[in-house]
């Protein structure tokens, strides 16, 4: 779903991936994001033998450059709110030599003078986590190239993953970023960035599930921006001001999370067909009870009764106000069905994309293994 890479001067290792969510087989494509590198000796044409890539989505500006050398570790990490300026705040809260970071580790190595472009066909402030893949991917690529983890990448490989002790690390940082750009975010989208599949999350504690199945869905952008930060202040108002009200729907919409776990799980590698009806029941659930919350849009309410017109089930994605919603696509669907329902909310202004989720974390990728696509973007940097 995206791509982020980094180099410095002399460095070389690889590319590296990162992301929940993965390109369907149905003929759509999710654009793609996340490339940070150093400009030198990088040009049109060139191979990248130390590119870091990372698939994954984000949330800040499109396009960068941010020269890291002589940062004083003294300023204010709170005046840096969005993407570049997340390097100058992990350098200032403990990314240089010897420096306890934020996150309890004490880095050894020092960082080099790069500079960072970040390219992105990905809308940002969609709901689609995007921040914390970037997070994800520009901490992995910082903490490698200052030698705090190795890269797990071999000779001849074309992908591998760090351990489980460096993905602890990566994420940890990661969650940093989030928390300078969204102020006091749950972690779970940089742990879902981090280590892929599916995340339970449930009073400040993340699992994985095991074994969810690769659901199919339609990824459909209102193209409606919003912001995380204040949908959450507008439900913590809400149920301030309606205690007993709303307690109740965190309540069910705790229970409605409960239930799709369960049904996932029992999924496994052979769904049955009354196992998508009961997701999709609690979709629609789940949906009711986000409208309740104050986190609905207008563009949102049109995507549901346009899927739901041809027998499909939809929900907002992320923290709502507009933003992204998700359709959950039941095995067997015909393809002209897929494609006629993606035109439908085409019509409507919507960007649409066929898509799965489930997809592996952050992992690292040779060069040669990148597609075609994201390689004419390196070269177009």
């Amino acid at each position: 779903m995206g791509a982020l890479g980094s180099r410095s001067p002399g460095a070389a290792p690889a590319p590296a991936r990162s992301g929940g969510l993965r390109s369907g087989g149905g003929g759509g494509r999710i654009p793609r994001s996340h490339v940070v590198r150093s400009p030198t000796g990088v040009c049109s044409g060139e191979s990248h033998p130390s590119w870091r890539t990372c698939r994954g989505t984000w949330q800040g500006s499109t396009g960068c450059s941010l020269e890291l050398e002589n940062i004083s570790p003294a300023s204010t990490p709170q005046q840096w709110e969005s993407g570049p300026q997340l390097t100058q705040h992990w350098y200032q809260v403990g990314l240089g030599r010897g420096q306890a970071s934020a996150t309890g580790h004490k880095l050894s190595g020092a960082l080099p003078s790069l500079d960072i472009a970040v390219w992105s066909e990905l809308p940002h402030g969609a709901g689609l986590g995007s921040s914390a893949a970037y997070s994800v991917c520009l901490a992995a690529a910082l903490l490698t190239v200052c030698e705090e983890i190795p890269n797990p990448l071999k000779d001849g490989d074309c992908v591998n993953r760090w351990t489980k002790e460096d993905l602890e690390l990566i994420n940890k940082w990661a969650f940093q970023g989030e928390r300078v750009i969204h102020g006091n975010p749950s972690g779970v989208d940089n742990a879902v960035s981090t280590w892929g599949g599916a995340l339970r999350y449930q009073q400040g504690k993340i699992s994985s599930l095991k074994r969810p199945p690769a659901l199919q869905i339609l990824l459909t952008n209102t193209k409606v921006p919003r912001n995380t930060r204040t949908l959450v202040a507008g439900v913590r108002n809400r149920l301030l001001k309606f205690p007993e009200i709303v307690a109740p729907l965190l309540t069910s919409i705790d229970a409605i999370s409960l239930e799709c776990e369960r049904v996932l799980g029992e999924m496994g590698e052979a769904p049955a067909p009354e196992q998508y009806l009961v997701l999709e029941e609690l979709i629609d659930m789940n949906q009711h009870h986000l409208n309740a919350l104050g986190v609905g849009h207008a563009s949102l309410d049109q995507l549901c009764q346009v899927t739901r017109a041809r027998g499909l089930h939809s929900k907002l994605t992320g923290a709502g106000g507009g933003g992204c919603g998700i359709t959950l696509l039941k095995p067997g669907l015909e393809q002209p069905e897929v494609e006629a329902t993606k035109q439908a909310l085409t019509s409507c202004g919507f960007d649409c994309w066929e898509t799965s989720i489930g997809a592996p974390g952050v992992s690292i990728h040779s060069a040669t293994s990148l597609d075609s696509r994201v390689q004419q973007a390196l070269d177009g940097l």
